[in-house]
């Protein structure tokens, strides 16, 4: 099976993380009870350290971007929202829901690629979708087959499909889509990101299949992951709430294949699922306990891959 895991990774450091209440009309993981003020800060930092100093200590190729305090983005360290990065040199720049989101996007990000030694060759610009009401929140609504060349999605007020479709169209992947559900107090909600119930690797897929209420979706999302030759590692409901579907496969030193999570998420497997993760992949987790009760996002949420070419 062909590999396509990433092993370089875009990394915003915050400044100012903090509960980002615009974010938590229709993110079900964010707690804001738990926050706390300015220490918040201060836990989000040493988490976002240690996370990326394991990454690098296992030969992942960590870039890391600086945050500023203004204008305030409280989620920030969460950049795989509002760009991703492709092999062909292609860079995508996502509508985001969140007003203040939008901020987070960084209008000199082509000179800092230039700089670490990426080259760019074309940009799909999506931004002006926002005026429209149209959101599709870069590889958190898509989850990326870049094996083979196959993009999922599953439909929320932050995953518009039609967007979808057509960058799909554009970036010549096929696409596939679905709805998936949350369980809350007021009933099934719509999953607010495709990558916290699922997760591709070159082997398998993780997914919460549960989460995909509809029988006849649920059983063409099966049919087409086993159709492209990869297996299905099936997670449950809660363990999705723990961010077990929130994972990344990376490249790191002498091409080994990592699978990236966070200490929640690996303590929600089973050892069942452990051993099938590791006959294919290492495991790499670090504790996020702030960003993921306060930001409702987990590991892979804060890393966006550069798959662009590096200048020979």
């Amino acid at each position: 099976m062909t590999n396509n895991a990433c092993s370089h990774i875009l990394m915003v450091r915050p400044v100012r993380f903090g509960m980002n209440a615009q974010t938590a009309v229709d993110n079900f993981y964010q707690n804001q009870e738990a926050a706390s003020g300015a220490s918040d800060q201060e836990k989000a930092l040493a988490e976002f350290e240690h996370f990326a100093a394991t990454l690098t200590a296992h030969g992942v190729n960590v870039h890391v971007l600086e945050d500023t305090p203004e204008p305030h983005t409280p989620d920030s360290i969460f950049p795989n929202n509002w760009i991703s990065m492709h092999s062909d040199g292609t860079v995508v720049l996502y509508p985001m829901k969140a007003e203040n989101r939008r901020l987070e996007r960084r209008e000199e990000i082509f000179q800092i690629l230039k700089k670490w030694g990426f080259t760019t060759d074309a940009l799909i610009d999506l931004i002006g979708l926002e005026e429209e009401g149209v959101f599709l929140e870069g590889t958190g609504s898509i989850v990326f087959d870049h094996d083979q060349r196959m993009a999922y999605l599953a439909r929320s007020q932050r995953a518009d499909e039609q967007a979808f479709v057509s960058l799909c169209s554009q970036l010549k992947y096929t696409p596939v889509v679905f709805s998936a559900f949350q369980d809350t107090p007021a009933g099934p909600q719509p999953i607010y990101h495709t990558n916290v119930m699922m997760c591709m690797t070159n082997t398998y897929a993780l997914i919460c299949l549960d989460t995909i209420n509809d029988a006849a979706e649920r059983a063409a999302v099966v049919k087409t992951i086993k159709d492209s030759g990869k297996d299905i590692l099936e997670i449950t409901k809660e363990q999705k709430i723990q961010f077990a579907g929130n994972m990344l496969l990376v490249k790191g030193a002498m091409d080994q294949l990592f699978l990236v999570m966070s200490g929640s998420a690996y303590h929600a497997l089973t050892p069942e699922q452990v051993a099938r993760i590791e006959l294919d992949h290492t495991i790499i987790y670090s504790d996020l306990p702030t960003i993921e009760t306060l930001g409702g996002g987990s590991a892979r949420c804060m890393l966006a891959e550069i798959y662009l070419p590096q200048k020979s």
